[in-house]
């Protein structure tokens, strides 16, 4: 699903375009190495052949994974792909800061519960309501954008954020409008009908799992909105929203109709909330609005900023790594395979030559084991805390557990991990290298012996110090745009 059109190196731009500049950017940006060659191969594999791929692969999930745990968690990230889609066109291709994006979620799952379930004994066919749905939330998100058209930046975010705290009032005080129960209030609203396709309902559990049909039509919609907003973002209309991203000003004064390209990126990105809000209602038969609040937007956030705000395959990556992550982080003893895997991620992305790559992951483990062996040497109890879990094994031999950590240790920890992040941050050349290895030491043992204990906030903390490091090292996103600009 890669962004990139395949193309090779050759001499001289496209009248109109940047390309040679994008181009010599691309020079001096890639990486050496086999992870370079790999690197560059990949970028010619065009997107339609990704996206197939990448539907075949989920597709066959649950042919080989027949756990019902695993199959909603995939439905989970699904709806998080759509999500981030959706807000990719607002933030990515807009460059509009909307806070109220979760808000058209819950309209788009609260419309489908009022028109299909037992709260009014109105059940329209699934392929009407949907559309209508959809619909709605478009037009909602336009008159949501009329303010846009004389905000931006704090004062539009915090206009869509006084809308987002508006629906979450309205919701859960909805129980009394009027003396009428409109959206159940806390309760919400049960008894949602599922969704009605070919003259069935589709099933949520077949055999006491979690069936696969909602799986395949959400991978099915996935596929159909994908593919629409590539072919709009490759549109006249894409290039306006680009435009008006880049410079606001210089896009009206090229005769550009901005209000209007702001009300559209708002109406877009509403009517794919809101069709994610129906298959969410649909599959959960109920909705609350505890569901649509605001952790549920820096969550959404994250995955679009992680992946690369304006690539459409960057935020589907995003929502790839961050929503399982976030269901692995719930257990503590999963959670340090994604840990290690998360720090030997960032390794690659900081190290851009493969040599430099393999010399701090080798003197880290070295360290490491010497640390351990000599602290073990003077003070057996400096390393006889036991660690749990996946690759308990090694790291029991390489890092420092105390039997009993003292509380100075902690807080000490935290000081000295930010100070050395900081530090390699100021450094360059082979003195960020040397760096990196006690950071990354530091930063593995701050996990075990603190992290661990609380899994809840670490969960949070690690999209957190995610977040920092991407933006340290590639501020674009794994998958962003590289913005060339001429001065």
């Amino acid at each position: 699903m890669s962004d990139s059109t395949p193309h090779g190196l050759h001499e001289g731009p496209a009248v109109g375009q940047d390309e040679w500049v994008a181009r010599h950017a691309e020079r001096t940006l890639l990486r050496g190495g086999p992870l370079g060659t790999l690197e560059q191969r990949l970028r010619r594999v065009p997107w339609w052949a990704w996206l197939i791929l990448f539907i075949a692969a989920f597709s066959l999930l649950p042919v080989f994974e027949q756990s019902g745990y695993v199959r909603r968690v995939s439905f989970d990230t699904v709806l998080y792909m759509l999500l981030a889609l959706g807000l990719n066109v607002v933030v990515g291709w807009g460059g509009l800061l909307d806070l109220g994006y979760v808000a058209f979620y819950g309209i788009g799952a609260y419309a489908y519960a009022l028109l299909d379930s037992d709260k009014f004994g109105i059940h329209l066919p699934t392929l009407v309501a949907v559309p209508l749905i959809v619909a709605i939330g478009a037009i909602v998100g336009l008159l949501l954008g009329l303010p846009s058209r004389r905000l931006t930046g704090d004062y539009l975010a915090i206009v869509t954020l006084f809308f987002l705290q508006l629906f979450q009032t309205i919701t859960t005080n909805g129980d009394s409008i009027n003396g009428h129960n409109v959206t159940g209030g806390p309760n919400g609203i049960l008894r949602v009908d599922p969704l009605h396709l070919f003259g069935h309902d589709l099933a949520v559990q077949h055999g006491g799992v979690f069936a696969v049909s909602y799986l395949y039509v959400a991978l099915g919609v996935f596929a159909i909105v994908f593919v629409a907003l590539r072919y709009v973002n490759e549109s006249r209309t894409g290039r306006a929203w680009r435009s008006l991203r880049e410079d606001p000003l210089a896009a009206e004064a090229m005769g550009m109709p901005v209000n209007w390209l702001k009300l559209l990126s708002f109406g877009f990105g509403a009517a794919v909330a809101a069709l994610t809000g129906t298959l969410f209602a649909s599959l959960s038969a109920s909705v609350f609005p505890l569901t649509f609040y605001f952790v549920l937007l820096i969550t959404v956030y994250t995955m679009v900023i992680l992946g690369g705000s304006g690539s459409q395959a960057g935020v589907v990556a995003g929502a790839l790594i961050v929503g399982p992550m976030l269901e692995v982080l719930r257990d503590a003893s999963k959670s340090r395979v994604v840990f290690f895997v998360a720090l030997v991620g960032g390794l690659v992305l900081f190290s851009r030559r493969s040599r430099g790559l393999g010399i701090v992951a080798l003197a880290t483990l070295a360290v490491g084991f010497a640390l351990h062996a000599i602290l073990g040497a003077i003070d057996s109890s400096w390393i006889a805390g036991e660690h749990q879990g996946g690759f308990a094994g090694v790291v029991d031999h390489w890092v420092v557990a105390p039997a009993h950590l003292a509380r100075w240790i902690q807080p000490a920890s935290y000081i000295g991990l930010i100070a050395v992040v900081l530090l390699v941050t100021l450094v360059q050349g082979r003195l960020r290298l040397v760096l990196l290895v006690p950071t990354l030491y530091l930063a593995a043992f701050v996990w075990e012996n603190v992290m661990l204990a609380k899994p809840e906030p670490a969960r949070y903390i690690v999209l957190g110090l995610m977040l920092i490091a991407l933006m340290i090292l590639r501020p674009n996103g794994l998958l962003g745009e590289r913005r060339v600009e001429i001065i």
